[in-house]
């Protein structure tokens, strides 16, 4: 390992803990139209709820010191700070495995899947599927943040991802991601294809491929993913237009509202997850806390979202493109897009397509044992 890692500890301030509760006391709500419930966009009772919970009974310091019983380190690739959890298995033949999350997600996603995927045969797994695992903060995000110049879009992500892993002294290692987790590592396939052993994702965004069949004997969950794609788009992606030619305005009242940065957040949790209309059955409360807490304590909501606005200012030829690169997919019935396996042949080396009755864009934290799973199938014929 390069001599430029720095351990780190998080420690936030108790100044700051009470500012935190201070605006929540203090914070003006709007009104809402009786029984509303998610129809204008959040469930004011829930978030109220939540704030107050936040406010009164949610443990930071509880999750901090569990945030720090991981190997902790801090690094500067292409003039950024970039944090990142390392923790290395007890087996000396586990590979690397660099996972990236998304927005509005962080690494609290995969902290309870590091210790399965770290040490599989201390949870009911098979030492021989034993991981590496790296799980960086994105630039701009939590420990990892804010970005202080221009073009921090996902194929600079990707580049300054496979420095890190190479600092580590990886020289073969997978990737797997989520949501912009899942491009960035695409895209680590495409600007390092020799240092890859294979690639795991959960979402994926295509079309299909313009061939006679690619409309033809679509099954039950194919549909509803269909239906999802659908919906997302003629209802739920405002949020990204706003990232993508706005995220100045909007950071300013996000960054300075911690029940507006709750309800942002919180909203797409409930949204993207499969959940049956009760979220917390779904995520844990803490957890989902915890998540926004890091963007509250790190003051990172508005160089998160930059990413959205960088991504279209960034492309480059082939971009997304995984090449030779075995890739592995998740298939979940709430995820917000997902391709056909048939559209997904067709531009992948496909070595694992598992569809799964239940969960949805936060996987890791929805079905942990499912990912966990699914992680070590895809790479079980690639070590």
């Amino acid at each position: 390992m390069s001599d430029n890692f720095k351990p780190f500890v998080i420690s936030v301030g108790d100044d700051e803990i009470t500012d935190l509760k201070e605006r929540l006391e203090k914070t003006r709500w709007p009104d809402h139209l009786p029984d509303a419930g998610w129809d204008y966009g959040i469930d004011a009772n829930l978030v109220r709820e939540l704030a107050e919970y936040w406010k009164d009974e949610f443990d930071w310091r509880s999750f901090e010191t569990y945030l720090n019983s991981f190997e902790n380190l801090t690094t500067d690739i292409d003039g950024q700070r970039i944090h990142t959890i390392h923790e290395r298995s007890e087996n000396p033949d586990a590979i690397p495995l660099l996972i990236s999350h998304g927005w509005p997600g962080s690494i609290v996603e995969f902290l309870d899947v590091i210790g399965p995927l770290t040490n599989p045969q201390d949870h009911g797994g098979d030492e021989s599927d034993a991981f590496h695992v790296i799980v960086p903060s994105l630039p701009g995000y939590g420990l990892s943040g804010p970005t202080s110049e221009r073009g921090w879009g996902p194929t600079r992500i990707a580049r300054a991802f496979a420095e890190l892993a190479k600092s580590l002294g990886y020289d073969r290692y997978g990737v797997q991601g989520g949501d912009w987790g899942s491009i960035i590592s695409r895209e680590i396939c495409r600007v390092a294809p020799e240092n890859v052993t294979g690639c795991h994702i959960t979402m994926l965004t295509g079309g299909p491929p313009g061939k006679p069949d690619d409309m033809e004997d679509i099954s039950d969950i194919e549909q509803q993913l269909l239906d999802r794609a659908a919906w997302y788009q003629a209802e739920d992606d405002g949020y990204f237009r706003i990232q993508q030619t706005r995220p100045q305005t909007l950071g300013t009242g996000l960054n300075d509202s911690p029940a507006g940065l709750l309800a942002w957040i919180t909203e797409k949790f409930y949204g993207w997850t499969d959940n049956g209309g009760d979220l917390l059955n779904t995520v844990d409360r803490d957890k989902l806390l915890a998540n926004v807490s890091l963007y509250w304590f790190t003051g990172t909501i508005n160089s998160s979202t930059r990413i959205y606005y960088e991504m279209f200012k960034t492309l480059e030829p082939g971009f997304g493109s995984t090449g030779e690169t075995p890739v592995g997919v998740s298939v979940f019935p709430y995820e917000l897009m997902m391709p056909r396996r048939r559209w997904v042949e067709d531009s992948m080396n496909l070595v694992l397509w598992a569809e799964h009755e239940k969960g949805g864009h936060f996987a890791s934290l929805e079905t942990p044992e499912v990912f966990v799973e699914d992680v070590r199938k895809c790479f079980r014929g690639l070590r």
